[in-house]
């Protein structure tokens, strides 16, 4: 995959180093690809400069230089030079050819486990290497592992730190990256060795499935997942499933470490001699040179430079459905879990988790809905003894989610709703719901269940309907999608009562688009294939309050199609 060109407003050198293109986003800067005078391709790591100004910043960046000089591994990229006494701030490092960990798996799909066991006890090793320096990476995630044709390099260190320091970071969040930190991290911002092989854990999750370990959505939640959910293993052989779940206990002194993981992989051959990761790292031209580079001709002579594989969105592996019925079951397909979780309950994670978008859920997404003296948890008319057949779609809606412009948080399927503060009511507080969709896939799954289903007595019926939104508008006469924005509230289930399972398993499951009708007036529109418009897709829960005029949004989610 190429690298991306320079742009007019990047530098062209740094100290002796000709910078040639663009590799990538650190923790703290670009990254660009160098060449030094004598030919050496380097990476250069500049901090960016509307942060240049922070001592925080600073401090930190000069710590990853530190970091990268203490480590000698072969399982990291070594310093070469570092200019850290005046802006612009920049250190280099050897380059290391091959794709990220992610990009594999985007590019080839999920490792064969013999495969992936091999890949599990090279970078328990190079953990090792990283932690017998007192040192903890605190960032491990697919994309901070590339595949050289040697075995994975560790890289970005910008948020390491040894084991004697105190980490710097920002009041109010957490380092690491929701659905890799540990729950200590999470918690208590408190790491050690044993957060690393957490984030192993979370890795190979990764790698084997093709899914984010604690699904995809807001990175409050996600985190939230981590630290209280189980990972996400559908479909993983059992042994390998069970040492990753060892990796990623919730409480650290339960997790194995790193040579105890390696024992456990138990090993034979080199990962270098595997078919599956040879086919990713491919060395027959490892510096394959830039397009721009190979006929530019520079100050200092002909500028050559070499492709590196960029981190792209995830694909979702195929995972089965979990058996519950749908409406039109003739029209069912497996789906994979890439969850974007709305997990809402009372927690002390250091992200305030009141809402799935990061701020508060509650009613008011729909414009012309029922006001707050309605809603569950105010003084409110009786609930109604049933809810209607269907809801209408009589009205433009408000809330809107939207995929995450940061490219990490976006290659999760991350995202967030607008409005992002919403009033809480008493559904919103308790339930944990998923939506799940599959790369390329044209269906959908609704889970939901009240976290505290099935202990003491059922609460009186609470009535909900999903709306499934597409990013464009819907004829009301052919039923496919317009060019306009999606303004109303899309395709919607039949109204339910979420506590109709209380005493069983409590989960409820809705499929898209088999279980999703548009109702405009008098006429009934079947819902549309995902793949028959791309883009951002909204699903929002309606309290129904009544007949089908009169609900109430009080979650929103979503996902990119």
């Amino acid at each position: 995959m190429p690298v991306d060109d320079l742009r007019p407003q990047d530098p062209s050198r740094m100290g002796a180093y000709r910078l040639l293109a663009r590799l990538g986003s650190g923790g703290m800067g670009q990254v660009y690809l160098g060449r030094s005078p004598g030919g050496r391709l380097v990476a250069v790591k500049v901090i960016r400069d509307e942060i240049s100004d922070h001592p925080e910043a600073l401090t930190r960046f000069r710590r990853e230089a530190a970091t990268v000089e203490t480590v000698r591994s072969a399982y990291t990229a070594q310093l070469i030079e570092a200019s850290l006494d005046a802006s612009p701030y920049w250190l280099a490092t050897e380059y290391v050819p091959g794709p990220t960990l992610r990009g594999a798996v985007t590019a080839a799909g999920p490792f064969p486990p013999d495969s992936a066991l091999r890949l599990f006890a090279a970078l328990a090793e190079g953990l090792a290497a990283v932690h017998v320096h007192g040192v903890t990476h605190r960032d491990l995630k697919p994309q901070n592992v590339i595949l050289s044709p040697q075995g994975p390099q560790l890289i970005d260190f910008g948020i390491a730190r040894g084991l004697d320091q105190t980490f710097i970071t920002r009041d109010g969040t957490a380092p690491g990256t929701p659905g890799f930190a540990a729950p200590e991290v999470v918690l208590r911002n408190e790491a050690g060795p044993a957060a690393d092989v957490f984030a192993l854990g979370a890795t190979l999750a990764y790698t084997v499935t093709g899914r984010p370990p604690y699904g995809s959505g807001d990175p409050a939640v996600v985190s939230y997942r981590a630290v209280h959910e189980d990972i996400d293993l559908e479909g993983v052989r059992p042994a390998l499933a069970a040492l990753i779940r060892e990796c990623v206990a919730k409480d650290p002194a339960d997790r194995p470490d790193p040579a105890a993981v390696i024992a456990r992989c138990a090993v034979d051959t080199a990962l270098a001699t595997d078919p599956h990761y040879r086919s990713l790292v491919r060395d027959d031209d490892p510096v394959p040179v830039h397009e721009a580079a190979r006929t530019a001709v520079l100050p200092d002579g002909p500028a050559e430079a070499e492709d590196a594989a960029a981190p792209e969105r995830a694909p979702v592996g195929p995972t089965p459905y979990d058996g519950a019925d749908t409406a039109r079951s003739a029209r069912r397909r497996a789906l994979g879990l890439s969850v974007c979780a709305v997990v809402l309950a009372a927690s002390a994670v250091v992200w305030q988790l009141s809402g799935p978008d990061g701020g508060s859920t509650g009613g008011s997404g729909a414009s012309g809905a029922s006001d707050t003296s309605s809603r569950p948890g105010t003084t409110a008319p009786s609930a109604p003894a049933g809810p209607p057949d269907h809801i209408l779609n009589d009205r433009e809606s408000k809330d809107r989610w939207t995929l995450s412009e940061d490219p990490g948080e976006a290659g999760y399927g991350m995202g967030s709703c607008d409005p992002a503060s919403l009033p809480m009511d008493r559904l919103s507080m308790n339930l944990r719901s998923s939506v799940s969709h599959t790369t390329g896939s044209d269906t959908a799954t609704v889970r939901l269940r009240p976290e505290e289903s099935g202990k003491g007595e059922r609460p009186a019926p609470y009535y909900l309907s999903v709306g499934v939104r597409p990013p464009h508008g819907t004829d009301r006469a052919t039923g496919r999608p317009t060019t306009s924005v999606g303004k109303g509230i899309g395709f919607t289930s039949k109204p339910f009562d979420v506590y109709s399972r209380w005493s069983s398993e409590g989960t409820i499951t809705l499929r898209y688009p088999d279980d999703f009708r548009a109702h405009f007036g008098d006429r009934v529109v079947d819902a549309i294939p995902v793949g028959d418009d791309r883009g951002d897709w909204t699903v929002v829960f309606y309290h129904v309050e009544g007949g089908p005029t009169k609900y109430t949004s009080v979650v929103c989610n979503g996902f990119h199609a």
